[in-house]
């Protein structure tokens, strides 16, 4: 399975690489795959690439699932 974490982009270096972060951590970004990104934006992150932009509805609703999930998994254990 897939997982597209959805990210803030925290800078914008160039047109090809960033800085993102999501539950408290920050990963360098690839962002080719995105046009017009700026500091601020939602981006949906796989493998270390910005594949989509969000609006800022849709990240919170995409985290608050991750979260759900990650609070079952915890309980699971």
């Amino acid at each position: 399975m897939c997982l597209g974490i959805p990210m803030r982009i925290t800078k914008v270096e160039n047109a090809f690489k960033g800085m993102a972060s999501a539950f408290g951590v920050s990963r360098p970004v690839r962002l080719e795959l995105v046009r017009d990104v700026k500091a601020g934006d939602f981006v949906l992150v796989h493998a270390g690439f910005a594949v989509t932009k969000l609006d800022a509805e849709e990240a919170a609703l995409r985290e608050e699932f991750f979260r759900q999930f990650l609070d079952t998994e915890q309980e699971d254990e």
